[in-house]
This record gives structure tokens, sequence and C-alpha cells, in this order.
């Protein structure tokens, strides 16, 4: 999501140098210095003087020949120790690493960051589909099954004033209808589990479990996902997947116990 600078606060150069670096991780690869004042709302001159200063300091780069400008390399450190440092990261890595060993499936977590997910980490089995979901990487919460879980901690009020209504469609499959996801919300609770199949991407499925902290709340949630005709509607056998939701379950509360939860 791209912040617009403003004109108010007293810390207007940095919110707008950060407007800058959101402006070019906005989809694009390699924006001109006058896509970038678009997106940001700032004029041409000021959006120049800031891309040379954080082009300074190895914060964003620019293309000898064709004079675009892309994040920098130079941002990897502090994405890699933000995500390593992260109480939740650090209390799922060894878990999921050993959930994706066990079932060959992908194992994912994510917190939620506003409407949407961001995941916090991603761990390929030989079961799944190549993935090029990545750590900073942002998914729609009412279209995946880890996002379903990171909503039972809020009201049905509360979810669509976050969401809006309707709901976004990714596929024929996914749940645009709040009443709707208010049902799959209070089965989430019931059963401590999610699910989801082809709502966001067709021929994939997944499902996830909620992951607490010392307090009760949710604080992060994880997933197991891979080919419909392992955890859909269309998997093998019902104890295969009964199975499956074993250990992702059993995933969630180990990493919950780790972060301090009863």
């Amino acid at each position: 999501m791209v912040t617009r600078a403003t004109d108010a606060g007293t810390n207007q150069s940095v919110e707008r140098a950060v407007s800058v670096l959101r402006a070019l991780d906005s989809g694009r690869p390699e924006l001109r210095v006058s896509d970038v004042a678009e997106l940001t709302g700032l004029g041409s001159s000021t959006t120049s003087r800031l891309l040379s200063t954080l082009e300074r300091l190895d914060m964003v780069e620019r293309d000898p020949v064709s004079n675009l400008y892309r994040l920098s390399l130079g941002l990897l450190p502090l994405a890699a120790t933000a995500t390593n440092r992260h109480p939740v990261h650090r209390a799922a890595r060894m878990v999921l690493q050993g959930l994706a060993t066990r079932t060959g499936l992908g194992a994912n977590v994510a917190v939620r960051r506003g409407s949407e997910l961001m995941f916090l980490g991603n761990f390929e089995g030989t079961r799944a589909p190549k993935s090029y979901t990545q750590a900073g990487h942002t998914a729609p919460l009412h279209a995946t099954s880890i996002g379903k879980c990171l909503l039972t901690g809020l009201t049905p009020k509360e979810r669509r004033k976050l969401l809006g209504d309707p709901l976004e469609a990714h596929t024929e499959y996914t749940t645009t209808s709040h009443d709707h996801l208010d049902t799959e919300i209070e089965t989430v609770r019931r059963t401590g589990y999610a699910v989801e199949a082809e709502e966001r991407a067709l021929g994939r499925a997944s499902l996830a479990a909620p992951v607490r902290d010392a307090s009760g709340d949710i604080v992060a949630a994880i997933s197991l996902w891979g080919p419909t005709s392992v955890l859909g509607d269309r998997s093998d056998t019902e104890e295969q997947r009964i199975a499956l939701v074993r250990e992702v379950i059993e995933a969630a509360d180990a990493i919950s116990q780790a972060l301090g939860a009863l």
C-alpha cells in the first residue's frame, strides 16, 4: 500500500522519504521520477531530491541507462533483521521447517497488518507447487485460511469496517459475502482451524490454525498449503486430511507455547 505524504506533523521529511520507498514497492519493478511523484502526491522537484538522497544512502538505486529507480539491495539487511528478530518468526521457524518436511506441503506463518496479512516466513515442501511467497508479501484476509484465523479476533462489525463490502473476489470460489464469512469465522472458532480451497488461486488449498501469545490473543496464524488433490474437497482420503489438520493445530500450539500461551 502506498502512503501519500502529508503536510502535517513534525517529521515531514521522514514521512515523505518513506512514502517514496513505498511507491517503489507498489508492484512495478522500476519507476520514473514522475511516477513516484504521482503515487506519493509530492512535487517533481521534491521527489527528485528525495530519490537522490535515498540513492546516496543505498536505499534506492537508479539504472544508469534508463534513469529508472528501484529499491536497492541495501534494504535487505534491514528487512532480514526485522524478520529474524520478530518474536513470532523466531518461535515459528523451526516448527514450520519440521512441518513442511513431515507433510511435504508448504508451511507459512503470517500476522495481520491492517486489512491484509503479511507473511513472515514460507517453507516449501516436496508435494507443494513452487511458491513465490516471501517474507513481507501480503495477501487478502478473507480469501485465505491463514487470514480467516487472523480475523477470528474481530467482531463482525469490526470485520466489515476493516474489509469493506462487498469482499473482493480473487477466483469464482472466493467468499464475497460478509454473512458467509461470519459463518466461516464461527466455524474456525468452534473447530480451532480454518480451511480454504481455490479462493485465492485455482488448484490450491490450505489449512490454518491461530497462534496466541501469553495474553491469549491471536497474534499470528500458520498454514499448510498445497494442491487441492491433497488438501481440498478432492483430497485422497478423509483420514489424510484429518491427520494434516492435527499436524497444523499441534504446530500452532507449539508456537503459542513458545510465545508464553498456556
